[in-house]
């Protein structure tokens, strides 16, 4: 009876004060739509630093030991693909050559700026395509196009695309044909071109350009083991078989991408500063609704109502406008999200929108706890002013 008492009262008020109602579910829908966004820009951002490296097909990533574990710091020497190949435990081993680049195409406006990523054919670090062929040879003229690429661009599997490159003080053009288009490769915050390892070594950019015939060098290596639950231990081995390098896992890897962390980490705050004003607003607003309505919560205790029905009564209230406000803010955010350019990096998980939806339904009934724990301890006669 209480439960049915509450309800109805909780309901009758909403509704004659339902315009205050909800303007507050508006602001809650507010910070909604700006906590799952953050959550959104904080995937994207962090995908366009470490998509392609948490892809890799390996389990662990080989750099050169004085690189503070930097990609485009490591150097190393083709030389040594053969002493980890033979490493006991390694069931396979690919180089990783990285570069900035920018390509045009037939009807481009202007060059795209791309990754431009090197790889051997057939070995880890090459990407899987969802469309076309794989990378013929080492040598080829080919190319392998992520996602975003094709979206910004149109190409597809059969098409040509320009690598302008500066080799000195020159700059060159590369034509390469397109055979495959992989899922989204990002890397650096730049969509991604995979080229074979002799022609990325050819195409990108040089500052100066060599004829000396020198060891081809690359970034990393990402080496495939026979058991993944002996990665720690062939990292440990490759360490102690290999001068100068040295050995993480993949995680480890793309967690020290240029600015990763750091990004991840001003993100979260803000997310974590947004949630603490939410708690603040919904706390702000019902406290205030509660000092307005002192005296007709005495005037029902006077009449024998207990602090049961009192406390399920703003319970309700506090859960119905918080509940709206998310519903309204989820669906205003992927209203948006759908409307937006496919350039901005902005890319909604459904484990972490999960979280941030159920955080903010959570932080209603926190920020209310205040206003009724104080309904329940309201005098009746001291609520009346009848108070001796």
């Amino acid at each position: 009876m209480s439960i049915r008492v509450g309800s109805y009262l909780a309901w009758k008020e909403m509704w004659r004060n339902r315009g205050r109602f909800f303007l507050v579910s508006l602001v809650i829908a507010l910070i909604t739509l700006l906590v799952i966004f953050l959550a959104g820009l904080a995937e994207g951002l962090g995908a366009g630093n470490k998509e392609y490296l948490s892809k890799l097909g390996g389990e662990l990533v080989l750099y050169q030991d004085r690189a503070d574990l930097t990609v485009s710091s490591s150097q190393l020497g083709r030389s040594i693909m053969n002493k980890v190949r033979r490493t006991e435990g390694v069931a396979d081993a690919g180089p990783i050559g990285t570069s900035a680049a920018l390509i045009s195409f037939e009807g481009a406006l202007e060059p795209e700026s791309v990754s431009l990523i090197g790889v051997e054919p057939g070995h880890p670090g090459e990407v899987s395509v969802v469309e076309g062929e794989q990378l013929s040879n080492i040598r080829a003229k080919e190319a392998i196009i992520g996602r975003n690429v094709a979206l910004r661009t149109g190409l597809g599997v059969g098409d040509t695309l320009v690598v302008e490159s500066t080799q000195g003080t020159v700059d060159e053009l590369y034509p390469l044909k397109v055979v495959g288009v992989s899922d989204g490769q990002q890397y650096f915050l730049q969509p991604s071109v995979i080229v074979p390892l002799f022609t990325w070594d050819r195409i990108r950019p040089k500052g100066f350009v060599s004829d000396s015939g020198g060891e081809l060098t690359f970034n990393v290596v990402n080496v495939a083991v026979e058991n993944p639950l002996r990665a720690e231990e062939v990292a440990r081995q490759l360490e102690a078989d290999i001068k100068n390098i040295e050995v993480v896992d993949r995680v480890t890897a793309y967690e020290n991408a240029p600015g990763y962390t750091e990004q991840q980490s001003t993100l979260n705050t803000q997310r974590g500063f947004t949630l603490l004003i939410g708690i603040l607003v919904v706390g702000g607003f019902f406290q205030i609704q509660t000092l307005q309505k002192v005296g007709q919560v005495g005037m029902l205790k006077a009449l024998g109502a207990p602090n049961f029905l009192v406390a399920i009564s703003a319970t309700i209230q506090i859960v119905t406008t918080n509940v709206l406000g998310v519903i309204m803010g989820a669906l205003a955010t992927f209203g948006l999200a759908a409307a937006m350019p496919s350039g901005i990096p902005i890319i909604f998980n459904g484990n972490e929108v999960a979280i941030a939806l159920v955080t903010l339904l959570i932080i209603g009934p926190l920020g209310g706890l205040v206003s009724i724990r104080y309904l329940t301890r309201v005098e009746p006669l001291a609520a009346l002013g009848l108070g001796g």
